[in-house]
Parts: C-alpha cells; sequence; structure tokens
C-alpha cells in the first residue's frame, strides 16, 4: 500500500505502479475534512485500469453520490448517519456492476459479516429519516462553524460550507451540501483540547459521529493518543485539533455548550 493526499492528483499520478490495482480514496476526511475530487480522481485510476473505492460515510448517498461521479465501489460505515441514532455497528459495500458485486458478495459472506435481521431492520427505520436528520444537522454545523471561525481561542475552522475551506468550490462542485461535520484547531494546542473535552456539557465525549446528538472528540489524546507526535503531525492530526459532529439540538444550545466550555480554555 501506498499512503498519499489524495486531494493532490499529481501525486495519485506519482503513485500508480504496475502492480497498483486500486485506489482507495475517503472524501471528506476523517477528522481532518479534507476533500478529493472524485471524478477527477477516477479518471486518473480508470486510465490505469484501476478499481475506485470511496468511503463516503461523512457525507452519506443524500449529499455525495461517488458511483455518479465515476468510482465503482462506495463503502459505508451505517453505524453513523445512514442509520443515526447511535445504536448499531454495521456496513456497507455498494457496487457499481455486477461482476464486482460477484466478488464481493462471496467473500462477505464467507466471512460471516452478515447482519442480523433486527440491525438490518434499525438500517431501514433510521434511512426514513435520513434527509430530514441532515438537513437539520447541517443547518446547525454552518451555525456552529460561523461562530467558531469568529471565536479568539480558534486558530481555524475546516468545514465544507465556510468559503473559507481551501476546497470550498470543489465542496459546491461535488456535495449536495455541506454536511454535520467540522474540525477546528484550538490555539491552546494539547491542553486546550484535554480543558474543552473536560467541560462540554450537552456535547457527548464520543468517537462516533452522524446520530442525533452532538458529539466531540479530540484526536491527539483520545482515538490517536497511541501514535508518536511526529506521525500524527505527518498525518495533519495537530495538537489542538477537535472533531465537531453536529447533531440535530437547537442550535442556539450547542453553541452555548461550545462558548461556556471555550471560556475555561
Amino acid at each position: 500500500s501506498t499512503y498519499i493526499n489524495t486531494g493532490d492528483l499529481e501525486a495519485i499520478k506519482a503513485a500508480i505502479k504496475p502492480n497498483t490495482k486500486m485506489l482507495y480514496l475517503e472524501t471528506p476526511t476523517n477528522p481532518t475534512m479534507a476533500l478529493t475530487d472524485i471524478k477527477a480522481a477516477s479518471e486518473i485510476a480508470h486510465q490505469h485500469n484501476l478499481v475506485v473505492i470511496v468511503d463516503n460515510t461523512f457525507c452519506s448517498p443524500y449529499l455525495q453520490r461517488p458511483l455518479d461521479l465515476g468510482a465503482d465501489v462506495v463503502f459505508h460505515s451505517m453505524t453513523k448517519f445512514l442509520n443515526g441514532h447511535a445504536d448499531i455497528v454495521a456496513g456497507i459495500i455498494v457496487t457499481k456492476t455486477q461482476e464486482l458485486y460477484k466478488i464481493v458478495r462471496p467473500a462477505m459472506v464467507n466471512m460471516g459479516c452478515n447482519m442480523d435481521p433486527h440491525q438490518a431492520y434499525m438500517v431501514l427505520r433510521g434511512i426514513k429519516t435520513l434527509s430530514i436528520r441532515i438537513d437539520r444537522a447541517q443547518e446547525n454545523a454552518m451555525k456552529v462553524a460561523d461562530y467558531l471561525e469568529k471565536h479568539p481561542k480558534v486558530e481555524w475552522v475546516k468545514y465544507p460550507g465556510l468559503k473559507s475551506h481551501p476546497q470550498y468550490e470543489l465542496a459546491q462542485k461535488q456535495m449536495k451540501g455541506p454536511g454535520a461535520m467540522i474540525s477546528f484547531e484550538l490555539k491552546g494546542g494539547l491542553k486546550a483540547g484535554k480543558v474543552l473535552m473536560d467541560n462540554v456539557k450537552l456535547a457527548m465525549l464520543a468517537v462516533s459521529l452522524g446520530g442525533v446528538e452532538t458529539l466531540i472528540q479530540h484526536p491527539a489524546s483520545m482515538t490517536h493518543s497511541k501514535m508518536a507526535p511526529d506521525a500524527r503531525l505527518k498525518a495533519n492530526i495537530t495538537d489542538g485539533l477537535v472533531r465537531f459532529s453536529v447533531g440535530i439540538e437547537n442550535v442556539e444550545d450547542i453553541i452555548a455548550d461550545l462558548d461556556q466550555a471555550l471560556a475555561k480554555i
């Protein structure tokens, strides 16, 4: 495997070797909210007969449709937005062709990855409200991102709905909406991140995302804490980075919670 910044199309071209079989990408990325041009990346990959796989968890099919943009396979963690209620663990693989499906399906069955009937029911229940939930959550997220961008203790905010996002135009082109995920950098680094985590009240401290409730996590002290500091920085996981999954609560309550917690830093 070769790890590259897939947002850099020249890096994709340079990384393709004679034995390369697929291009795997995630857009927006977790937790840094960087984007990849799915259509352009797919065109490059297909020139070399590569299979293009996209993790579309952060957007769901409601906001982004990678198969329509040239991808061959799409992954979703259905635990997140598709289910939306933080009460199952499930995933899905969607293929563009029957040929790819015939490869994936037997492997899934042989490994025992089938969902039980109750979890399948729970996902179908969640999908019924997908559009309503995401519409409300991203409406809230836009207001939260605006608030954070103006806060004196925040260094920067990465949210596809903000014009300050370096790939704002790409988001407008390939996403129906900016979604409900935000990342931001605190000026106080590691210590500030820990203080914020200790003082939020409405936002729940959890590493999942995409539910009706607002969740917050600090990668440097949580999900990526076992990584060496230099390796974290190479992956753009900075000490003050915070990932925020905006829920459907009253947005004034979400902002008030952030405000009181940021005041403790």
